[in-house]
């Protein structure tokens, strides 16, 4: 063609797809209206595998249609993938949104539940129909995974399908041009779900009353049950002791803390230290809980004795209608169960189960499908780390760069979740619990079943952990057993933490990973949980670890961190404990710390550990920090939040070979005891022997196989202060450090790691 001549903008058809999170958060509507802005005719689908659009136009015309869809897609949409082909013209008169189709095995990603709008949060005001209607919602917000069933993302396939809309929500629902046009769960005051609540006074579903008689009962240190978008809670008062009470005896937990939610981010800011980071968090449509530095201690017996609370904000229209007329700007609200049982959903199971212990149970007559907790985060290093993955986050999947597909990660045991592989997604269930515990095992289970349906997911390959006794384990092997065409791999315990840490990053090839938590079986036979490791995703070479220590009384210990100082005590000084004036000795009889010695020499139910948790738990005891753990990693949490900040020395500590060992550690903290060193200089110095040895190892590595990728691992980096310090150090020295974000660090990230690894030896099968 001749420069300066104009060539013929013709009309062709195009298709276009696109794959992410683009179902459930308003992107067929969104699709509309940029088609429409742009002139364009055609139509735009839902599809089991994503969402679909055919045009009409120039090339230019769509390709600009197609970069608009890219960057001013939905808040809460995630495209990872468009496509666009040229196919053979069809004239479209208008365009339009046609109904979803199931057309192939290929999945699309299912929305978290998304936290409620401003703009709905402003229909609840001026909407006449909505006005304080306690479950609205629209395309930009509201349940999804909670409530869905099936895909593709259609009402019918949700709870939300034996609730007919009324005419003026029908209307919305089909007006292109409102913000609820195809919004699943749209409803109102005249059709939709409604509260209820029942106590001693009665039952009302008059919600005005709900609230004036919820705030009365709070106020008055009441405890409550109230359903929540994934499950119950139970709510009381932060600021009264009453509640606090009654909920600790219900619950058990004499020591865990609990997340408190604030009205608004000025009360929070009262309470807590809040970053720019932390902030975008807490005001995320996701909604999780951020662990935030506290300002000064908080009313007694919600986070005692801890640096940090569990912080979030409302995220349910019920509970901006509550704090409107609650004068505390606080309240508790923890999961709705008894301790370590799975959340409830059932309004029924939450009668049987609450009645007698609670003062009040608020539910909604809309079914929760898919249990799903609240979700927990901490900011490390201004980046955001996900501790607890639930609600907000599941069922959204990790990307990988390769072939998952049929791949089941099996996960641990504490913190249990599963990871299935689908093409290049790693799709990771919600947060279960410790599956030692039979209900929560029960969930496990059933959200496996769900997942396979939903996903369309059927296991040619089961990768679990190696110890054979972990229920995962177990579930792992009965799959296998029913199915022997399933190929089944176990993977080591801490391989796994750092191959999770390496897909979170991205990473491929060689990296040198630093793997601390509990335990977890080693391929010696013997509990591992302190283990610095050269690996990949196919195998790992242990360099260094902790020297192994008696485990006295084997899981007894995990409780009662006062064993495993009396096992390091006696590692130092042999029977000369029994002389030592420090804490721990003073507080437990001589026939007691007799009775744990005994079984030290005497090798009896004394498993021998390489653990940097109880390393901790043991320096937590020796201090006096700590002797019998109410909840999980209390000792360490407590050791962390006693550091003096202003202290910068440290302990010393021998290598022989490939172990550490902390004997000239625990012979320093305990000169610095009878001398009358603080607690917090002591648990500065410890943590700072860390900091140094993980630095020094590195050095030492990277001088021998030029490693300088470094991946952390393990529930121990959950620790803020271990993990920012190290990070710095190594950072400063050239290396590059990887510390997971999108996938927990702790033991719910295993099953991610299994995932990987399983993925790349199935290459070598």
């Amino acid at each position: 063609m001749k420069r300066g001549t104009n060539k013929k903008q013709c009309s062709e058809t195009y298709r276009i797809g696109i794959k992410g999170l683009v179902q459930g958060v308003g992107f067929r509507p969104f699709v509309f209206r940029m088609a429409t802005d742009h002139g364009l005719k055609g139509w735009v689908e839902n599809r089991n595998d994503g969402v679909v659009v055919e045009v009409n136009g120039s090339e230019s015309q769509v390709a600009s249609f197609r970069e608009g869809v890219v960057a001013h897609a939905p808040t809460a949409a995630s495209i990872e993938l468009v496509e666009m082909r040229k196919i053979p013209f069809e004239p479209f008169e208008t365009f339009e949104i046609r109904e979803s189709s199931d057309v192939s095995e290929s999945i699309t990603e299912i929305s978290p539940d998304i936290a409620v709008c401003r703009e709905c949060l402003d229909d609840l005001r001026d909407q006449p129909h909505r006005i304080g209607y306690p479950l609205i919602n629209c395309t930009h917000c509201g349940p999804r995974f909670s409530i869905i069933r099936d895909l593709p993302y259609d009402r019918t396939h949700t709870t939300m399908a034996s609730f007919e809309m009324c005419p003026l929500c029908r209307s919305e629902y089909s007006n292109l041009h409102d913000r609820r046009f195809h919004a699943q769960p749209v409803a109102c005051n005249h059709c939709g779900p409604v509260y209820r609540l029942e106590n001693a006074e009665g039952t009302t579903e008059d919600f005005k009353e709900i609230v004036a008689r919820s705030c009365e009962l709070l106020s008055g240190g009441a405890l409550l049950a109230v359903k929540g978008t994934g499950g119950f809670h139970l709510v009381c008062s932060a600021f009264n002791g009453d509640g606090i009470d009654k909920l600790r005896k219900m619950k058990r937990r004499d020591g865990k803390p609990f997340a408190l939610m604030f009205r608004n981010m000025e009360e929070a800011r009262r309470y807590v230290e809040i970053g720019e980071t932390e902030e975008a968090e807490l005001i995320s449509w996701r909604r999780p809980i951020v662990l935030l530095r506290k300002r000064g201690e908080i009313t007694g017996g919600i986070a005692d004795g801890l640096a940090t609370l569990g912080v979030m904000l409302p995220y349910m229209p019920f509970h901006y209608l509550l704090f409107e007329q609650l004068e505390t700007p606080a309240l508790v609200m923890t999961s709705g169960n008894f301790s370590e049982e799975p959340i409830l959903i059932s309004n029924e199971r939450t009668r049987e189960q609450f009645t007698g212990y609670v003062d009040g149970i608020i539910t909604y007559n809309r079914e929760i499908y898919n249990r799903v907790d609240d979700s927990v985060t901490a900011v490390i290093r201004d980046v955001p780390m996900v501790l607890r993955r639930a609600r907000g986050y599941t069922p959204s999947p990790i990307r990988t760069g390769f072939d998952m597909e049929g791949i089941l990660g099996a996960g641990a045991e504490l913190t249990g979740s599963f990871c299935m592989g689908r093409g290049h997604l790693a799709l990771m269930s919600q947060y279960t619990g410790d599956l030692k515990n039979l209900k929560t095992f029960e969930f496990y289970q059933e959200t496996y079943e769900r997942y396979c349906r939903l996903f369309r997911f059927t296991p040619r390959l089961v990768v679990s952990d190696l110890h054979p006794d972990y229920l995962s384990t177990r579930f792992a092997r009965r799959l296998v057993e029913e199915n022997p065409a399933i190929a089944h791999i176990s993977v080591q315990h801490h391989h796994a933490h750092i191959a999770s840490g390496m897909l979170n990053a991205g990473l491929d090839g060689e990296v040198l990973g630093f793997s601390f938590d509990g335990t977890g079986l080693g391929t010696d036979g013997h509990m591992w949980g302190a283990e610095v490791m050269k690996a990949d995703y196919i195998t790992f070479e242990r360099l260094f670890h902790f020297e192994y220590m008696p485990l006295p009384g084997g899981d007894k210990a995990t409780k009662e961190p006062w064993r495993m100082g009396i096992s390091y005590l006696h590692q130092c000084f042999g029977e000369d404990i029994f002389d030592l004036k420090i804490p721990l000795i003073q507080r437990f009889s001589r026939q007691e710390i007799g009775n744990i010695t005994g079984l030290i020499r005497k090798k009896i139910n004394t498993p021998m550990v390489s653990s940097a948790g109880r390393l901790f738990d043991a320096v937590a005891a020796i201090t006096g920090l700590n002797y019998h753990s109410t909840y999980q990693a209390e000792a360490p949490m407590l050791l962390e939040s006693a550091i003096d900040h202003s202290e910068n020395g440290s302990y010393p500590y021998g290598i022989e070979e490939s172990q550490v060992s902390f004997t000239p550690l625990i012979r320093g903290v305990v000169e610095d005891i009878l001398k009358g060193t603080s607690t917090g200089t002591v648990a500065a110095k410890f943590h700072h022997t860390l900091v140094e040895l993980i630095l020094r190892l590195s050095m030492e590595i990277r001088g021998k196989n030029g490693l300088d990728r470094i991946v952390l691992g393990g529930g121990t980096f959950q620790n803020r202060f271990l993990s920012e310090k190290v990070m710095e150090k190594l950072e400063n020295e050239k290396f590059k450090v990887y510390l997971p974000g999108r996938i927990p660090v702790n033991d719910q990230g295993i099953a991610a790691g299994q995932l990987a690894i399983g993925a790349h030896r199935r290459k070598l099968m």
